[in-house]
C-alpha cells in the first residue's frame, strides 16, 4: 500500500457516521447488511446513507452486492487489513511485536 491509498481510507472513516458504518458493517461479518437495515440501526436518512455508502466503497473499505431487490453492504476485511499492515509496517523499531492481547486481532499481513 503506498501513501495516498492510506490517506484515502483514511479520510473515508474520518466521518462519524462513515465510522459507525464500517463499525457496523465489520460486526456483521462476511454477508453484511442489506441498505435499509443499516439505515434503521443507524438512524440515518436514506440519502445521507447513500452518500455515505458510496464515500466508504469509493475508498475500497465495503464491498457492495446485489441480491435481488436489495443491496447489501459488507466490509472489506483484507483492505482494512493492509492499512493496519501499512500504519505498523516499521512499529517496535524493527523488532517482532505482537499485541497486548493476540486473540484480538489477526497479525498477518496481507
Amino acid at each position: 500500500m503506498n501513501t495516498k491509498t492510506a490517506v484515502t481510507l483514511l479520510a473515508a472513516l474520518a466521518q462519524d457516521t462513515r465510522l459507525a458504518i464500517y463499525r457496523l458493517l465489520v460486526q456483521e461479518g462476511p454477508e453484511g447488511l442489506a441498505v435499509g437495515q443499516i439505515g434503521e440501526r443507524l438512524e440515518v436518512a436514506n440519502a445521507t446513507l447513500s452518500f455515505h455508502l458510496k464515500e466508504l466503497t469509493h475508498a475500497g473499505l465495503i464491498n457492495r452486492r446485489q441480491d435481488g431487490r436489495f443491496i447489501y453492504y459488507s466490509a472489506n476485511y483484507e483492505q482494512m487489513n493492509n492499512l493496519l499492515c501499512f500504519m505498523t509496517e516499521n512499529c517496535c523499531r524493527g523488532q517482532a511485536c505482537a499485541p497486548s492481547d493476540p486473540q484480538s486481532c489477526d497479525s498477518s499481513c496481507i
